[in-house]
């Protein structure tokens, strides 16, 4: 039987082993995560995405120090990419964010996406419940920074940050594929950089040719920052401040947490039926099915029928 007091009491070792058997989806992580939950709820969660190179890693680093600068204590999940061949991955935002090591108020997990789609790993949820459980009041999630492939943070998320920054190519980069439509807070970043003006006011323009005909409780705000001297961070921390003021006093709160708990469960369900699935399909059903499709003489929406049906 799982014992949690150690991390409700704050034990940073028993933390960081739930999180390597959450990350390595070891057998006795779903038991603990059940008797975590019901201590779940409080933290605030804020996603942060963007393209490569916009400055994600030194703005969480300098927004989480804003942040444990007001007396609340912070978790960083920085999602780091895969390597497609070796399944490693660098980790780097271990060594960019030293400075917070050793303070007793920070706590900095890094993890390898493992290929996992939508810029999050699979085991993100669940570090987010062990996190919360541990008492971290904000909790900031990295996101891998593929650019366009970042909505899923918006399903994990309370606040949602779209980092950008002038001189990566178009100026409204976000605007594509639903990244404008997740933002809460809009941030351009290096905004000592030429031509950050004209990224703010094209990001503007967006939002203004965007927004919904009838008028918002919320305005998406665009904030300039320098993140590697910290200038216009404060403000950043304000705006998120401003938009967890309105989740709690609009309601929209907990519906936003309902919406983060109905993407999880759907997600965890397909996931178990599916392995339910191939368990019962007899052996070689499978990779006989898969050579059907490579000979075309299957597709694979029949393909997939075929064995719902026979499994």
């Amino acid at each position: 039987m799982f014992d949690p007091t150690p991390i409700l009491s704050g034990d940073r070792r028993a933390l960081a082993r739930l999180l390597t058997h959450i990350e390595n989806a070891e057998t006795d992580a779903p038991e603990a995560l059940a008797v975590l939950f019901p201590r779940t709820g409080r933290a605030h969660v804020i996603g942060v995405t963007g393209a490569p190179g916009c400055g994600k890693s030194s703005l969480v680093n300098a927004l989480a120090k804003t942040i444990r600068g007001t007396g609340r204590t912070v978790a960083v999940i920085a999602v780091d990419p895969s390597s497609p061949f070796t399944g490693g991955a660098l980790l780097g935002d271990r060594l960019r964010m030293r400075d917070l090591a050793g303070d007793p108020g920070v706590f900095i997990r890094s993890m390898a996406s493992r290929g996992a789609l939508g810029g999050l790993a699979e085991a993100t949820a669940d570090m987010v419940t062990a996190l919360d459980a541990a008492g971290f009041e904000a909790i900031l999630i990295e996101t891998v920074g593929a650019g366009q492939a970042e909505v899923d943070i918006a399903s994990t998320a309370h606040t949602v940050l779209v980092i950008e920054a002038p001189g990566l190519g178009d100026d409204v980069q976000a605007s594509k594929a639903g990244i404008l439509e997740i933002a809460d807070v809009l941030v351009v970043n290096k905004a000592d950089q030429p031509n950050a003006e004209n990224t703010v006011r094209a990001l503007r323009a967006s939002l203004d040719m965007a927004s919904d005909p009838e008028p918002l409780e919320w305005q998406t705000p665009i904030v300039s920052t320098v993140a590697i001297d910290g200038r216009g961070v404060d403000d950043l921390a304000a705006a998120i401040r401003q938009h967890r003021d309105y989740l709690e006093s609009s309601g929209r709160l907990l519906r936003r947490e309902r919406e983060r708990l109905h993407h999880e469960l759907t997600a965890r369900l397909r996931d178990l039926l599916l392995e339910k699935l191939k368990a019962r399909l007899s052996d070689g059903h499978f990779d006989a099915t898969v050579d059907k499709m490579v000979a075309r003489e299957l597709d694979p929406w029949n393909a997939a029928r075929q064995l719902a049906r026979g499994a």
